[in-house]
């Protein structure tokens, strides 16, 4: 019976998502409809991609096990989160002015236009895909473990990373026939599940734990304490989590084109104004939950365990419930990350030269089929191996942020190069993965700084200096001028 409750509240959710994407459905080969949905969405559906797209499913497994295991340092979550709600304030009229103005739909168009070169735009993009493409694994193993929790014994883990993986491919179909339109629709269903239920379910969850004498008293004295000197960490271990969360926010090409779906500048203030007190409100209330119930046996046992291990305290329903909201951001993600994959692919490099609108659709189509079949691929190579594959997304992370200089400084400072963009990409995204595979979390002998961090510095020094050093022509730098105009 409880088998029942699971899978059939599973099935539940997917035709209450499809049904709604179906009846805002609009049949089209047009690649902007494809890409950004004809820059036509308000502030509440912004908000709601932005979250959807920001908090994966592996915000209630890794991060709150982080704060399960290890204390306030799973909070730097928020802190990271909210800056990137600021940059995105920040961002907006420009951001949205060039993309409407220059007709862009990826975020390697935009730096690309910004520098009017197509090696920079090649380098944005195979730098976003190839980040992008670990998490996209990782997140069919976090499905895998919602279909283990709410079969009740009936699917083992690994077993259930191959029902994961049927789903997603069916779910595929409605992300490759719809497009961006579709993929914000149903953000705005999945979100308020993932978030708004989610949240609810963190205070019943708070209160039962206070009830039963798991509250701040029993806390380790560990968990108040942030890596210091003498940490293993290092005292800059959480200034560096916290500097590449932030800037990395709007380097990830899934998060980035979500300022080309809105109406207007506007529009995406108004929906940083929105997203940052619900992202607040939720992370406080989920990662508290999760740290209060680190004094519980079974969590010390399994702490990436805990949102499922405190929700199994509720019976069945509310286990498939919990399950239900880890499956609601999942697939926000996953979503997000294969669209995003296969447009940055077909426009930025497949079809950098240019192409008709059908023919990038097509294109993009294909390779958003195509990585759901690798990531399957993936995801089955790696059902017992997660230690790896999670050092790989990490490295992926680390590299993902090196588009930071580039995309940021080219925002902000008019005499950056092509050149210059080009190699500090390259030297920095080189820099973070190979320091990364060496330091898996921090380097002690640097204080604690991330490979990300370290390549950051190497990224921008040899942006900043080929930039001095060579100057653009004076032609590029009129073209410029009247950009920033």
């Amino acid at each position: 019976m409880n088998f029942v409750i699971g899978y059939g509240m599973i099935l539940l959710f997917f035709v209450v998502v499809i049904y709604i994407m179906e009846r805002n459905h609009r049949e089209t080969d047009n690649f902007e409809e494809f890409s950004v949905a004809g820059r036509s969405f308000g502030s509440w559906f912004q908000t709601m991609a932005f979250l959807n797209t920001w908090l994966p499913g592996t915000i209630f497994i890794a991060f709150a096990g982080l704060a399960a295991s290890a204390g306030v340092i799973g909070y730097y979550v928020i802190s990271y989160s909210l800056l990137a709600v600021l940059f995105m304030y920040y961002l907006a009229d420009r951001v949205f002015d060039w993309g409407k103005r220059h007709n862009l739909k990826t975020q390697s168009d935009f730096v690309g236009m910004r520098y009017n070169s197509d090696a920079v735009r090649v380098t944005a993009a195979i730098i976003g895909v190839v980040s992008m493409f670990p998490w996209i694994i990782l997140g069919l193993q976090s499905l895998g473990l919602v279909f283990s929790y709410l079969s009740f014994g009936y699917v083992s883990p690994e077993q259930a990373v191959f029902v994961s993986i049927a789903v997603l491919a069916i779910r595929q179909y409605w992300t490759v026939r719809l497009g961006m339109r579709g993929i914000v629709i149903s953000d705005m269903v999945q979100g308020i599940i993932a978030y708004g239920v989610g949240g609810l379910l963190s205070i019943g969850f708070i209160v039962m734990l206070l009830r039963s004498e798991h509250g701040f008293g029993q806390l380790a004295e560990s968990f108040a304490a942030l890596p210091s000197f003498g940490s293993d960490l290092g005292p800059l271990y959480y200034f560096s989590i916290v500097l590449t969360g932030a800037l990395g926010s709007w380097c990830w090409p899934d998060i980035f084109v979500r300022l080309f779906t809105a109406k207007s500048a506007q529009t995406v203030r108004n929906s940083a104004f929105k997203a940052a007190p619900l992202m607040f409100l939720f992370l406080a209330l989920m990662l508290t939950a999760a740290m209060l119930a680190s004094s519980m046996p079974e969590v010390a046992a399994a702490p990436d365990n805990v949102w499922f291990l405190l929700a199994s305290h509720g019976g069945p329903v509310i286990l498939s419930i919990a399950g239900i909201c880890v499956l609601a951001a999942t697939m926000g993600n996953i979503n997000a990350l294969t669209q995003a994959t296969g447009v940055h692919a077909a426009q930025d490099i497949f079809h950098v030269k240019g192409g008709t609108d059908r023919q990038i659709t097509r294109t993009a189509r294909i390779i958003v089929g195509i990585t759901t079949i690798l990531a399957i691929i993936g995801a089955i190579m790696t059902v017992n191996t997660t230690a790896g594959l999670l050092t790989l997304a990490l490295a992926a992370y680390q590299g993902i942020v090196q588009l930071a200089p580039s995309l940021y400084l080219g925002l902000l400072w008019k005499r950056p190069t092509a050149s210059a963009a080009v190699l500090g990409m390259i030297v920095g995204f080189v820099v973070a993965v190979v320091l990364q595979f060496l330091y898996p979390v921090s380097i002690p002998a640097l204080g604690g700084l991330t490979s990300g961090v370290v390549g950051l510095i190497c990224n921008t020094v040899v942006l900043v200096a080929v930039t001095l050093l060579t100057p653009a022509k004076s032609i590029e730098t009129q073209r410029v001028a009247a950009l920033f105009a």
